[in-house]
């Protein structure tokens, strides 16, 4: 089977569109990445949802815990643990 040039399957397609998320793909496999999501849409969904995922990351306000305040609950852990063994 000779790979296509141009058209790209869908497996790979999905492939460049999570390198674009993290602006990695190459202007070619953009190209390549358009002329698929023109007409599949599987394709079209999985960019839809990895761009909505994306965004809720981006825009997420987690707040995180310190390296300091995870070492103390690693502590107060291990000690109940110690307690019930």
């Amino acid at each position: 089977m000779k790979k296509s040039f141009l058209f790209i399957s869908c497996e790979e397609a999905k492939h460049i569109c999570d390198k674009t998320q993290y602006g990695e793909a190459t202007g070619w496999e953009r190209i390549k990445l358009a002329l698929r999501l023109s007409w599949c849409r599987i394709t079209k969904a999985y960019s839809n949802k990895n761009n909505k995922l994306t965004d809720a990351i981006e825009h997420s306000e987690i707040d995180c815990l310190k390296n300091d305040e995870r070492s103390k609950i690693k502590q107060q852990f291990e000690k109940e643990l110690a307690k019930r063994q």
